[in-house]
């Protein structure tokens, strides 16, 4: 039985790009054979608190949202959204020096579905 191969990249909160410290607060997840992309998130406010007193937890927690819409495909104002999957994922990871940032893309083997791999690492990674 052959069994998929995903991408998947750690979405990371850098509030003081300069000082590169950073939380990881979510996880893209993107398998092509599949037709999957899916991010998962949740800010930690009690950490993120910690690190930058100056982030604005909603704003935040909104600009994440973008992020997973984008992902998902859902119609919104920006045209990054009508791509294909593979092309958002891409634009999602790329690399960039705002206060959300992806960390390198990593592979891995689907060894039930997509969502359950999301769901294990979100959980073992994120939470």
């Amino acid at each position: 039985m052959k069994m998929p191969v995903f991408e998947y990249a750690m979405v990371r909160v850098v509030p003081r790009v300069e000082r590169e410290e950073f939380i990881n607060v979510g996880i893209i997840l993107f398998c092509k054979e599949l037709r999957f992309l899916q991010m998962r998130f949740d800010v930690n406010r009690d950490r993120l608190g910690a690190l930058a007193t100056n982030t604005d937890p909603d704003q935040l927690e909104q600009n994440l949202r973008a992020f997973q819409k984008i992902a998902a495909g859902e119609k919104t104002d920006s045209a990054i959204a009508s791509m294909d999957q593979a092309s958002r994922f891409r634009w999602l990871t790329a690399t960039r020096s705002t206060v959300i940032q992806c960390s390198k893309v990593h592979p891995g083997i689907c060894t039930g579905s997509p969502e359950q791999a999301l769901e294990r690492m979100f959980q073992n990674l994120i939470l």
